[in-house]
Formats: structure tokens, sequence, C-alpha cells
């Protein structure tokens, strides 16, 4: 069979297996970890203002996202200050 008969595949779109705010979140703890600490901050605004564009449902992933949000300001304070630690 030749090539040229052959029906085009049709290409699906990319899975995206996680969400936008873990990818922030992964990126907030790869700065953490380089010591670019301004550059984690910013992604922490960013991931903050996230969370508060979405509908106020009290379900679990929202409250999930919420307990990281506060365990990443928490690192990047013990980061910035450890010597209080």
């Amino acid at each position: 069979m030749d090539d040229m008969s052959r029906e085009p595949s049709v290409a699906m779109p990319p899975r995206h297996s996680r969400r936008l705010s873990d990818k922030i979140l992964i990126a907030f703890h790869h700065a953490c970890d380089q010591g670019d600490f301004d550059v984690a901050e910013q992604l922490l605004n960013v991931l903050e203002n996230m969370l508060r564009q979405r509908p106020m449902a009290a379900d679990a992933n929202r409250r999930r996202s919420l307990d990281s949000l506060v365990a990443a300001y928490e690192r990047l304070w013990y980061l910035r200050h450890p010597a209080l630690v």
C-alpha cells in the first residue's frame, strides 16, 4: 500500500495530568531549591491569585490547594530566615 493513499491520522491533543496550580507549585519548589526566592514569591502570588478567582465551593481540592499554599509560604519564610529556625 502506498503511503500517499493512507488516511492521515488525527493527532490527539496532549493529555494534561496535572492542574496548572500544581505545575506552579512545582515551579515554586524548584525556584526555592535554586535559591531564587524572589521568583518563588512571585509564583506564590500567582497561585494565590488563581485560588482567589476560583468559585468558593467547599470541595476537597480547594482545601488541599489552600493547605499547599500555606505550606509553601511557610517554606519560603523558613528559607529566608534560617537563623530563626
